[in-house]
């Protein structure tokens, strides 16, 4: 079962999101905690959120595993089809501001459900 990790100041309400939609192992955590995880195999995907969008959800991911394998959905609308490019694309931290957590989750765990069912 593909393993995500939950991290940032709407953790909580992230992995209630993610438990509704089911078929995922989710796990709150923390930032450094997943990237270390990440980096070990021990997960698949992170998810964090800040109050902005801009970046801070990801900045210790970006440090430690590099931006090529971080994505943010910033304050724009996110869509379905670039939720699916950036699992396409080997992309395994996201990032978002708390008020788009009922847009964003719905849109990539679907992008990484059908990830799964191709890969």
């Amino acid at each position: 079962m593909t393993k995500i990790l939950v991290g940032g100041v709407g953790k909580v309400d992230v992995a209630e999101r993610l438990k509704e939609i089911g078929g995922l192992e989710v796990v709150v955590t923390n930032d450094m905690d997943a990237a270390t995880r990440l980096m070990a195999g021990q997960a698949d995907y992170y998810i964090g959120t800040c109050h902005t969008g801009a970046g801070g959800s990801l900045g210790v991911l970006v440090g430690l595993l590099g931006a090529a394998r971080c994505f943010t959905f910033g304050r724009g609308q996110a869509t379905a089809a670039e939720a699916a490019a950036a699992v396409a694309e080997g992309k395994v931290a996201f990032g978002f501001s708390i008020d788009q957590i009922d847009q964003v989750v719905p849109i990539l765990a679907g992008a990484i459900h059908e990830r799964r069912r191709d890969g």
